[in-house]
């Protein structure tokens, strides 16, 4: 008698790479040739030598993996089949009764690590100074062609694909009401979630919202004056100028989106994945360049190579950088959700989120705030605040 496989089976993960895979990483970073200085006293031109040839010496040096690898393998890790892609996830469970569980998405140049920060503090409050009230069972998923997630042998795997997955994803871990968090690629996706609604889903939260009227986000990302007739407030044309800056400088989204696969490079030379991956947005790219320059910032260097050897461990560069290439969503545009949302408001975010067009993207808007400090990577950069925005987002959904 045949046994059929249950597709549908969670399976437990954990892993350890060899002590080869390091030894070969330093000996590729300790071999690595850089270009000559930049021509500018600014990070107008990208990466700064000084940054890259800091961040190789660290690397090479003095940075230990098997701290973050211990880390990992500490939380409770899984793998399950979802439309015929191993789907890797952390899952920790509170000990509080009636926590509230919570889908957590990542974005690009991260990982899974992003989200590292955040774990106890959501899911055992009462060890962080907070009431069991605020405890929250925490699923943080690796999306497709991230980190020990499979990597997608054709198309298809787009962000209405991974909204749609994470609804399975939560069904399967048998969560009859649920929430879901986003910021970057997972502010998409979340928004997505919200949009398609899977049975159990309550609310969403994000920290980079889609709000931009699709007309003006089309003109802007064309290069073109907005339609005729708009009237802007002086917040949503600080906002639209915030745009501008952005599609005038996401050049590795277009080389992502369009030729992934010509950046080969990435996947053969570590020090080149980790000036391509520090050089996201301006204010994330000056945090980081301060932290290997000695100062104390949002982020240590172990934080951000903890993220850059996990891509490089795994050799997910470019099965990642697909994911631009899948996408047909608007980034920064209204997605049509009408389930709860909360808002958060991160300063140095690629924009600020105008309130008017935040409560016009997310008609049932339940909580909206702006906050004094910390960028795009939010939840890595600024935990705490992370932490609380989250639990007052989601209160009232309780």
């Amino acid at each position: 008698m045949s046994v059929t496989p249950d597709n549908k089976a969670i399976r437990p993960f954990s892993f350890e790479f060899p002590d080869s895979d390091l030894r070969e990483l330093r000996k590729r970073v300790r071999a690595a040739r850089f270009p000559e200085k930049e021509t500018v006293n600014d990070q107008s031109q990208g990466t700064q030598l000084a940054t890259i040839q800091e961040l190789a010496r660290y690397w090479a040096e003095e940075y230990d993996w098997r701290k973050v690898e211990a880390k990992l393998n500490s939380y409770p890790q899984f793998i399950t089949e979802i439309d015929g892609l191993d789907i890797h996830f952390l899952h920790v469970r509170s000990k509080h009764e009636n926590a509230l569980p919570l889908i957590v998405t990542h974005g690009w140049p991260g990982s899974i690590i992003e989200q590292l920060k955040i774990i106890e503090p959501l899911t055992d409050p009462t060890a962080h100074g907070r009431d069991a009230s605020d405890a929250f069972h925490v699923v943080i998923p690796s999306m497709p062609g991230y980190g020990f997630s499979g990597k997608p042998t054709g198309p298809g795997w787009n962000p209405e694909h991974i909204a749609g997955a994470w609804g399975e994803l939560m069904k399967r871990l048998g969560y009859t009401k649920y929430v879901a968090q986003g910021g970057d690629w997972g502010a998409v996706v979340t928004d997505l979630m919200g949009v398609q609604e899977p049975e159990g889903l309550a609310g969403i939260h994000v920290n980079m919202p889609g709000v931009f009227p699709p007309a003006i986000e089309q003109a802007v990302a064309a290069g073109n004056p907005l339609p005729a007739g708009v009237v802007l407030s002086d917040e949503e044309k600080a906002a639209v100028e915030q745009l501008d800056f952005v599609y005038r400088h996401v050049y590795y989204a277009y080389m992502m989106g369009s030729r992934p696969q010509s950046l080969t490079g990435l996947a053969d030379s570590p020090v080149g994945l980790a000036s391509f991956m520090l050089d996201h947005d301006a204010a994330s790219l000056d945090l980081i360049s301060r932290a290997f320059a000695g100062e104390t910032t949002g982020l240590t260097r172990d934080d951000v190579l903890d993220n850059i050897t996990l891509f490089w461990l795994t050799n997910t560069a470019i099965s990642a950088a697909r994911l631009y290439a899948e996408n047909r969503t608007p980034f920064f545009g209204v997605k049509g959700v009408k389930l709860p949302a909360a808002v958060s408001v991160f300063p140095d975010e690629l924009y600020v989120s105008p309130k008017s067009w935040t409560e016009q993207a997310y008609p049932n808007l339940i909580h909206y705030n702006k906050l004094s400090r910390g960028g795009h990577f939010a939840a890595w950069e600024q935990p705490e605040l992370f932490v609380n925005e989250v639990r007052n987002g989601f209160r009232s959904l309780r």
